[in-house]
């Protein structure tokens, strides 16, 4: 028999993983949200990274408008969306990195993807309420990064001009996924801007012949000398193949589709584990020594990617390679990652899939990328 995924994601998400940050994430003191736990939820540090913020108030605006009503959810969301307003932004309006847990600024606003994040959380909490400033600050976000795009670190920038001709794959990346967002709030010179990340992605980033979508490329498309010419990112490059999946359906375009399809199942093939199973997490195409030491390790985030977009890949082509692909990454995730005993996932395994570290929340690991991948299943599933 089939297995019912749409019941086991739906329990999985408003059993496990939403009771567990409800409980353990909102400072109801101060605002926002505590994210450093332990193995049983236990808070082991109060800083307050931008990013995770930015996620958590768009994760639970995002369940309030796409899942159920639920009102507590619509209060998690505020609850940061009204913190960060009041501390988040310097003079200029760009978003520091981190806070403390009053909300004092503790580090500078270096990092321009503390400012794509805001961009989402605002627009998507702007449509749980209605509140006209929330869409203000999405839009004032947005500009602030056009601006900043071309030296997005500005005066903390410690490279020298040299280094910084090549194309990152994380900025196209994330942008075209927010210019689709604003495009639909607000119109169409968005969605002029999201075409042009997508033409940076498939022109520079892509290497046709094999599918395979690089972490870097010189701004003629060439790879850069050394390891970062030969870096792939499984997670990275499977996350943005079904941005453009989802884009490819929404539109009817099956040349679109097939593209996408190509690259997610490059990424597989190039970062499945074949003796331990699970995704890689950097590959070197020319299987010279990875620069990353964590280069073997099996994280939660690209396992949740694939989770989704393997699925969404199915839905469109019927394709059984792919329901298959859906499955092993499924059977992985169930197995490796659930923490029975004290709920949520782990973050961080070995390559032999045990965890590495037993914290549920830390720096990077927030309430996002195992949700969303749930929600995103669910909606999928039952055609929400």
């Amino acid at each position: 028999m089939k297995p019912d995924y749409a019941s086991i994601y739906r329990k999985e998400l408003l059993e496990n993983i939403v009771p567990f940050w409800m409980k353990n994430s909102l400072d109801k003191k101060h605002g926002g949200y505590y994210h450093h736990f332990d193995r049983d939820g236990s808070v082991f540090c109060t800083d307050k990274m931008m990013w995770l913020q930015h996620r958590e108030v768009w994760m639970f605006s995002r369940l309030y408008n796409l899942l159920e009503k639920r009102g507590e959810w619509l209060d998690a969301a505020r609850l940061g969306a009204e913190f960060l307003r009041d501390h988040g932004r310097d003079e200029n309006g760009d978003w520091y990195f981190l806070l403390s847990e009053t909300g004092e600024p503790l580090t500078v606003p270096y990092n321009i993807f503390s400012d794509t994040f805001a961009v989402i959380a605002y627009l998507e909490y702007g449509k749980a309420t209605g509140e006209g400033w929330a869409f203000d600050i999405a839009k004032a976000s947005f500009k602030r990064v056009q601006e900043r795009a071309g030296n997005p670190k500005g005066k903390w920038e410690k490279r020298l001009p040299a280094a910084r001709k090549a194309v990152e794959h994380s900025f196209p990346m994330i942008m075209f996924s927010v210019t689709r967002e604003l495009a639909k709030a607000f119109g169409k010179e968005y969605g002029a801007s999201s075409d042009s990340y997508l033409k940076t992605i498939f022109d520079k980033l892509v290497d046709w012949k094999t599918g395979l979508l690089y972490e870097y490329a010189m701004p003629d498309g060439s790879r850069p000398q050394g390891p970062a010419g030969r870096l792939i990112n499984p997670g990275h490059a499977i996350e943005s193949a079904w941005f453009i999946l989802e884009y490819a359906r929404e539109i009817g375009n099956e040349e679109l589709i097939k593209k996408s399809v190509k690259i997610l199942n490059a990424a597989f093939e190039i970062g499945w584990d074949k003796k331990y199973k699970g995704l890689l997490y950097f590959i070197d195409t020319e299987g010279k020594p990875p620069m990353q030491l964590e280069w073997d390790m099996k994280l939660w985030w690209p396992h949740t990617e694939a989770l989704y977009a393997f699925l969404l890949a199915y839905d469109t082509l019927g394709d059984k390679e792919l329901g298959k692909r859906h499955k092993m990454i499924h059977d992985y995730c169930w197995k490796h990652f659930r923490d029975p005993k004290y709920g949520e996932w782990f973050g961080y395994l070995n390559r032999e899939g045990k965890p590495s570290l037993m914290l549920k929340g830390g720096r990077f690991k927030c309430f996002f990328h195992t949700p969303r991948a749930l929600l995103n299943s669910i909606l999928l599933l039952e055609k929400k």
